[in-house]
Protein backbone atom coordinates (compact mmCIF):
# COMPACT_ATOMS: atom_id res chain seq x y z
CA UNK A 1 0.00 0.00 0.00
CA UNK A 2 1.73 3.42 -1.04
CA UNK A 3 1.65 6.03 1.49
CA UNK A 4 2.15 9.71 -0.32
CA UNK A 5 -1.53 9.98 -0.80
CA UNK A 6 -2.81 9.77 3.35
CA UNK A 7 -0.95 12.36 3.33
CA UNK A 8 -4.23 14.17 2.72
CA UNK A 9 -5.46 13.58 5.94
CA UNK A 10 -4.54 16.30 7.94
CA UNK A 11 -4.03 14.09 11.30
CA UNK A 12 -0.93 12.39 9.74
CA UNK A 13 0.59 15.88 8.35
CA UNK A 14 3.37 17.60 11.07
CA UNK A 15 3.96 14.31 13.25
CA UNK A 16 6.26 16.43 14.91
CA UNK A 17 3.62 18.83 16.67
CA UNK A 18 3.63 16.33 19.66
CA UNK A 19 6.78 17.61 20.41
CA UNK A 20 5.35 20.97 20.63
CA UNK A 21 3.46 19.44 23.11
CA UNK A 22 5.99 18.24 25.38
CA UNK A 23 7.75 21.59 25.01
CA UNK A 24 4.78 23.17 26.02
CA UNK A 25 4.81 21.18 29.49
CA UNK A 26 8.29 22.54 30.21
CA UNK A 27 10.37 19.51 28.62
CA UNK A 28 13.64 19.57 26.95
CA UNK A 29 13.93 17.45 23.23
CA UNK A 30 16.64 15.31 25.05
CA UNK A 31 14.67 14.91 28.62
CA UNK A 32 13.17 11.42 29.64
CA UNK A 33 9.10 11.51 28.99
CA UNK A 34 6.80 10.05 31.86
CA UNK A 35 4.10 8.03 29.69
CA UNK A 36 1.17 9.08 31.50
CA UNK A 37 1.62 12.31 30.36
CA UNK A 38 2.72 11.19 26.86
CA UNK A 39 -0.89 8.85 26.80
CA UNK A 40 -2.24 12.86 26.43
CA UNK A 41 -0.74 13.42 22.85
CA UNK A 42 0.07 10.08 21.37
CA UNK A 43 -2.98 8.47 20.56
CA UNK A 44 -4.77 9.13 17.33
CA UNK A 45 -7.80 6.90 17.84
CA UNK A 46 -10.92 7.66 20.17
CA UNK A 47 -11.18 7.23 24.13
CA UNK A 48 -7.25 7.36 24.18
CA UNK A 49 -5.71 4.81 26.65
CA UNK A 50 -8.95 3.46 27.50
CA UNK A 51 -9.61 2.11 24.07
CA UNK A 52 -5.98 0.17 24.68
CA UNK A 53 -7.53 -1.07 28.26
CA UNK A 54 -10.17 -2.29 26.34
CA UNK A 55 -8.16 -4.07 24.09
CA UNK A 56 -5.94 -5.54 26.92
CA UNK A 57 -8.97 -7.10 28.75
CA UNK A 58 -10.31 -8.35 25.30
CA UNK A 59 -7.22 -10.22 24.56
CA UNK A 60 -6.33 -11.20 28.12
CA UNK A 61 -2.69 -9.83 27.81
CA UNK A 62 0.06 -10.55 30.07
CA UNK A 63 3.51 -9.91 30.03
CA UNK A 64 4.69 -13.41 28.60
CA UNK A 65 3.38 -12.59 24.86
CA UNK A 66 4.39 -10.73 21.89
CA UNK A 67 2.07 -8.57 20.01
CA UNK A 68 1.86 -7.06 16.58
CA UNK A 69 0.54 -3.79 16.23
CA UNK A 70 -0.55 -3.17 12.93
CA UNK A 71 -0.51 0.72 11.86
CA UNK A 72 1.47 2.02 15.13
CA UNK A 73 1.16 5.57 14.36
CA UNK A 74 3.33 7.62 16.50
CA UNK A 75 3.04 4.84 18.74
CA UNK A 76 0.70 5.56 21.68
CA UNK A 77 -1.06 2.16 22.32
CA UNK A 78 2.49 0.19 21.89
CA UNK A 79 4.31 2.34 24.47
CA UNK A 80 1.41 2.00 26.97
CA UNK A 81 0.88 -1.94 26.10
CA UNK A 82 4.72 -2.36 27.26
CA UNK A 83 4.39 -0.01 30.07
CA UNK A 84 0.95 -1.23 31.25
CA UNK A 85 1.24 -5.12 30.54
CA UNK A 86 5.14 -5.51 30.38
CA UNK A 87 4.47 -7.43 27.00
CA UNK A 88 6.72 -7.12 24.10
CA UNK A 89 5.41 -5.47 21.02
CA UNK A 90 6.39 -5.24 17.23
CA UNK A 91 4.85 -1.52 15.94
CA UNK A 92 4.40 -2.06 12.68
CA UNK A 93 3.65 1.68 10.45
CA UNK A 94 3.88 2.24 6.83
CA UNK A 95 4.28 6.43 6.99
CA UNK A 96 8.37 7.02 7.52
CA UNK A 97 8.17 10.41 9.82
CA UNK A 98 5.40 8.61 12.03
CA UNK A 99 7.71 5.79 12.52
CA UNK A 100 10.44 8.39 13.29
CA UNK A 101 8.76 9.94 15.88
CA UNK A 102 7.49 7.09 17.80
CA UNK A 103 10.88 5.83 17.81
CA UNK A 104 12.03 8.78 19.33
CA UNK A 105 9.22 8.84 21.85
CA UNK A 106 9.54 5.09 23.06
CA UNK A 107 13.31 6.15 23.61
CA UNK A 108 12.69 8.98 25.50
CA UNK A 109 10.04 6.81 27.33
CA UNK A 110 12.61 4.17 28.29
CA UNK A 111 10.75 1.26 26.80
CA UNK A 112 12.94 0.59 23.72
CA UNK A 113 13.79 -2.85 25.20
CA UNK A 114 10.11 -4.20 25.21
CA UNK A 115 9.48 -2.22 21.48
CA UNK A 116 10.56 -2.81 18.38
CA UNK A 117 9.71 -0.08 16.03
CA UNK A 118 9.15 -1.29 11.99
CA UNK A 119 8.92 0.63 9.07
CA UNK A 120 6.59 -1.56 6.77
CA UNK A 121 3.53 -2.26 4.80
CA UNK A 122 1.57 -5.20 6.46
CA UNK A 123 0.22 -6.25 2.93
CA UNK A 124 3.70 -7.02 1.52
CA UNK A 125 4.95 -11.34 2.04
CA UNK A 126 6.05 -11.61 5.38
CA UNK A 127 8.16 -14.96 6.91
CA UNK A 128 6.69 -14.09 10.45
CA UNK A 129 4.05 -16.24 10.39
CA UNK A 130 2.53 -18.24 13.37
CA UNK A 131 4.45 -15.64 15.65
CA UNK A 132 2.49 -13.62 17.69
CA UNK A 133 0.12 -14.05 20.63
CA UNK A 134 -2.11 -11.36 19.78
CA UNK A 135 -2.52 -8.55 16.63
CA UNK A 136 -3.95 -5.38 17.50
CA UNK A 137 -4.96 -2.40 15.36
CA UNK A 138 -6.68 0.90 16.11
CA UNK A 139 -8.13 2.98 13.37
CA UNK A 140 -5.81 1.81 10.63
CA UNK A 141 -7.73 -0.88 8.34
CA UNK A 142 -9.93 1.37 6.88
CA UNK A 143 -7.21 2.42 5.17
CA UNK A 144 -6.26 -0.65 3.54
CA UNK A 145 -9.20 -1.28 0.33
CA UNK A 146 -7.44 -4.90 0.20
CA UNK A 147 -9.46 -6.74 2.99
CA UNK A 148 -8.70 -10.12 1.60
CA UNK A 149 -4.42 -9.42 2.00
CA UNK A 150 -4.73 -7.75 4.89
CA UNK A 151 -6.92 -10.21 6.90
CA UNK A 152 -4.98 -13.09 5.61
CA UNK A 153 -1.82 -11.69 6.99
CA UNK A 154 -3.02 -10.93 10.09
CA UNK A 155 -4.15 -13.99 10.32
CA UNK A 156 -1.07 -16.37 9.62
CA UNK A 157 0.91 -13.74 11.82
CA UNK A 158 -0.91 -15.06 14.81
CA UNK A 159 0.07 -18.38 16.59
CA UNK A 160 -2.64 -20.90 16.54
CA UNK A 161 -5.22 -20.22 18.69
CA UNK A 162 -4.29 -16.75 19.14
CA UNK A 163 -6.39 -13.49 18.44
CA UNK A 164 -7.36 -10.34 17.24
CA UNK A 165 -8.55 -7.12 18.31
CA UNK A 166 -9.59 -4.09 15.86
CA UNK A 167 -10.96 -1.07 16.31
CA UNK A 168 -12.62 0.38 12.78
CA UNK A 169 -15.47 2.40 10.78
CA UNK A 170 -18.28 0.55 8.31
CA UNK A 171 -20.83 1.69 6.08
CA UNK A 172 -24.59 1.50 8.06
CA UNK A 173 -25.88 2.26 5.09
CA UNK A 174 -25.25 3.46 1.73
CA UNK A 175 -23.34 6.35 1.55
CA UNK A 176 -23.70 9.28 -0.37
CA UNK A 177 -21.51 10.90 -2.83
CA UNK A 178 -20.10 13.51 -1.32
CA UNK A 179 -19.65 11.42 1.68
CA UNK A 180 -17.69 8.89 -0.41
CA UNK A 181 -15.27 11.89 -0.91
CA UNK A 182 -14.60 13.31 2.05
CA UNK A 183 -14.21 10.11 3.33
CA UNK A 184 -11.50 9.16 0.39
CA UNK A 185 -9.94 13.18 0.59
CA UNK A 186 -10.04 14.26 4.54
CA UNK A 187 -9.76 10.06 6.02
CA UNK A 188 -8.01 8.17 3.26
CA UNK A 189 -10.74 5.84 3.34
CA UNK A 190 -11.76 4.45 -0.20
CA UNK A 191 -13.57 1.39 0.59
CA UNK A 192 -15.63 1.51 3.70
CA UNK A 193 -17.74 -2.27 4.07
CA UNK A 194 -20.69 -3.37 5.81
CA UNK A 195 -20.36 -5.37 8.87
CA UNK A 196 -21.59 -8.53 6.90
CA UNK A 197 -18.68 -7.71 4.70
CA UNK A 198 -16.34 -7.52 7.34
CA UNK A 199 -17.54 -11.17 9.49
CA UNK A 200 -17.40 -12.84 5.47
CA UNK A 201 -14.09 -11.41 4.91
CA UNK A 202 -12.56 -12.76 8.56
CA UNK A 203 -14.17 -16.06 8.13
CA UNK A 204 -12.46 -16.71 4.03
CA UNK A 205 -9.83 -15.55 5.80
CA UNK A 206 -9.62 -18.28 8.20
CA UNK A 207 -11.31 -16.52 11.46
CA UNK A 208 -13.31 -18.14 13.65
CA UNK A 209 -15.17 -16.81 16.93
CA UNK A 210 -16.08 -13.20 15.28
CA UNK A 211 -17.47 -10.80 17.56
CA UNK A 212 -18.25 -7.04 16.97
CA UNK A 213 -19.88 -4.49 19.01
CA UNK A 214 -20.94 -1.44 17.24
CA UNK A 215 -19.50 1.69 18.59
CA UNK A 216 -21.14 4.11 16.44
CA UNK A 217 -23.01 6.24 19.51
CA UNK A 218 -20.28 6.32 21.71
CA UNK A 219 -17.88 7.39 18.99
CA UNK A 220 -20.14 9.84 17.56
CA UNK A 221 -20.40 11.55 20.62
CA UNK A 222 -16.83 11.63 20.90
CA UNK A 223 -15.96 13.12 17.93
CA UNK A 224 -18.76 15.72 18.16
CA UNK A 225 -17.11 17.05 21.79
CA UNK A 226 -13.39 16.39 20.37
CA UNK A 227 -14.31 18.83 17.99
CA UNK A 228 -16.13 21.57 20.30
CA UNK A 229 -13.04 21.42 22.92
CA UNK A 230 -10.67 21.89 19.67
CA UNK A 231 -12.55 24.99 19.07
CA UNK A 232 -12.54 26.21 22.52
CA UNK A 233 -8.68 25.68 23.28
CA UNK A 234 -8.21 27.28 19.68
CA UNK A 235 -6.15 30.56 20.93
CA UNK A 236 -4.16 27.96 22.85
CA UNK A 237 -3.31 25.43 20.30
CA UNK A 238 -2.20 28.40 17.74
CA UNK A 239 0.27 29.77 20.13
CA UNK A 240 1.70 26.02 20.75
CA UNK A 241 1.40 25.07 17.35
CA UNK A 242 0.93 27.49 14.76
CA UNK A 243 -2.15 28.64 12.79
CA UNK A 244 -1.57 26.03 9.71
CA UNK A 245 -1.57 22.73 12.00
CA UNK A 246 -4.66 24.11 13.57
CA UNK A 247 -6.83 24.66 10.86
CA UNK A 248 -5.08 21.56 9.84
CA UNK A 249 -6.85 19.72 12.07
CA UNK A 250 -10.08 21.54 12.69
CA UNK A 251 -10.92 20.57 9.02
CA UNK A 252 -9.87 16.94 10.09
CA UNK A 253 -12.43 16.97 13.03
CA UNK A 254 -14.95 18.63 11.31
CA UNK A 255 -15.53 16.24 8.53
CA UNK A 256 -15.27 12.80 11.08
CA UNK A 257 -17.59 15.08 13.20
CA UNK A 258 -19.70 15.33 9.75
CA UNK A 259 -19.34 11.98 8.59
CA UNK A 260 -20.60 10.86 12.05
CA UNK A 261 -23.68 13.14 12.48
CA UNK A 262 -25.05 11.68 8.70
CA UNK A 263 -26.07 8.43 10.23
CA UNK A 264 -24.71 6.41 7.52
CA UNK A 265 -20.98 5.51 8.84
CA UNK A 266 -20.01 4.27 11.67
CA UNK A 267 -17.53 2.63 14.14
CA UNK A 268 -17.32 -0.52 15.36
CA UNK A 269 -14.42 -2.96 17.36
CA UNK A 270 -14.28 -6.52 16.56
CA UNK A 271 -12.39 -9.58 17.90
CA UNK A 272 -11.48 -12.88 15.85
CA UNK A 273 -9.59 -16.12 16.61
CA UNK A 274 -7.36 -18.11 14.34
CA UNK A 275 -8.08 -21.51 15.03
CA UNK A 276 -6.12 -23.59 16.84
CA UNK A 277 -6.14 -26.24 14.22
Amino acid sequence: MACHNIKTMKLYQDVDRVFNELRELGLNDDDAIDIVQLSQFDQYHYFGTKAVDHGISRLGLSSDMTVLDVGSGIGGPARYLADRVGCRVVALELQPDLNETAMTLTRRCGLSEKIVHRCGDILAPSPEESKYDAVVSWLVFLHIPDRATLYRRCHDALKPGASMYVEDFFARDTLTAQERESLSRNIYCDYCPKLEEIKNQLSEAGFVDIEADDMTQEWQTYVANRYADFQRGRERHIKVHGIEIVEGLEHFYESVTKLFGGGRWGGLRFCARRSSS
